[in-house]
């Protein structure tokens, strides 16, 4: 195994790359962990290993494919919520997912698509000074992750809202409408004169385009829609009504290895039993987190000595309570 893959320093053969004496040194930067490698292109980042998830939730998933309902999907932090979104497009070839974060001051508006008025007044302005022609108003409308999943196809995407209980009390309310019609209307463009019905729009894609007739964004296919919450606020009755749920299991022991032995190869569960036993007696006692094992056996795998209590405590820390 080379230094690479382990995670050891190809300079001075330690994991050690800072050292806090001061003293300046160019060190080479040991392979990242699978989960933290980012591709400098548009495609999406690689996710090389396979996402586990038991035969009786696996039928709840195809149970909101089949009904073309949301999947509400909680669980406690670390039990692969957001990372459920990314193995159904992986596993069905849907394509890239798209991605509503959601916070408090997150609207439905924005996620179905924005229209940048201020640029197009300024872009016009500039093009009368030169006297050449205006750019289209489909260059100022953007479609959001939601508007875009929402955009007629023979084969429906995947959209994941992350983590709706952050955002407004209404909100649920506001896309119970959208997910009932699968359409929604862009007024600036439905008000344009008949010989502009069909205006091609930007997406959420990078450099992609779609053609808008009369304003209005209709599926034909209802997309993939994977919603997580972290339970801190409960939903109404009636979106409730309209999604099928899903509460993700702590992984047991079984389970844990399973996920280290499909993220870091057969060989990194050798000389762990320690480790998995520590995240198990931890977890008891507090929140913690799949990948905080994960990141603990990616040390351990690269010589990291995780027998030191202050280093094993900052690698497995709980989630509640005060930091």
């Amino acid at each position: 195994m080379t230094a690479t893959d382990t995670g050891a320093t190809p300079s001075d053969g330690g994991w050690r790359l800072f050292r806090g004496d001061g003293a300046p040194r160019r060190v080479g930067f040991p392979q990242a962990p699978p989960w933290r490698r980012f591709s400098s292109s548009h495609e999406e980042t690689a996710r090389p290993a396979p996402y586990l998830i038991g035969p009786a939730e696996a039928d709840v998933v195809n149970a909101a494919l089949l009904l073309r309902r949301p999947l509400l999907v909680t669980g406690y932090p670390g039990t692969g919520k957001s990372s459920l979104a990314h193995a159904v497009a992986s596993e069905l070839e849907l394509g890239r997912v798209l991605h509503w974060p959601v916070n408090s001051r997150s609207m439905l508006h924005e996620a179905l698509y924005r229209y940048d008025a201020v640029g197009r007044l300024r872009e016009a302005n500039l093009h009368r000074d030169r006297q050449d022609a205006e750019p289209g108003i489909g260059e100022y409308i953007r479609l959001g992750p939601l508007g875009t999943a929402l955009v007629p196809r023979d084969r429906p995407r995947v959209l994941l809202v992350d983590e709706l209980d952050k955002g407004d009390v209404d909100l649920p309310n506001d896309l119970l409408t959208v997910f009932e019609e699968g359409e929604f209307e862009i007024p600036e463009l439905a008000r344009l004169p008949e010989d502009q019905s069909a205006i091609e729009v930007l997406t959420d894609d990078p450099d992609a385009r779609v053609p808008v007739v009369r304003g209005r964004v209709r599926c034909t296919e209802f997309p993939v829609v994977v919603i997580t919450s972290n339970g801190e606020r409960d939903f109404p009755p009636a979106f409730l009504r309209r999604c099928v749920r899903l509460d993700l299991p702590e992984p047991d022991e079984q389970r844990l290895r399973d996920i280290v032995e499909a993220h870091l190869g057969a060989d990194a569960l050798a000389d762990t039993d320690d480790l998995i036993s520590s995240f198990l007696e931890r977890r008891a006692l507090g929140e913690l987190a799949t990948d905080q094992l994960l990141n603990a056996v990616f040390l351990r795998k690269g010589g990291v000595d995780l027998d030191a209590d202050r280093l094993l405590e900052a690698v497995l820390h709980r989630l509640g309570g005060v930091v």
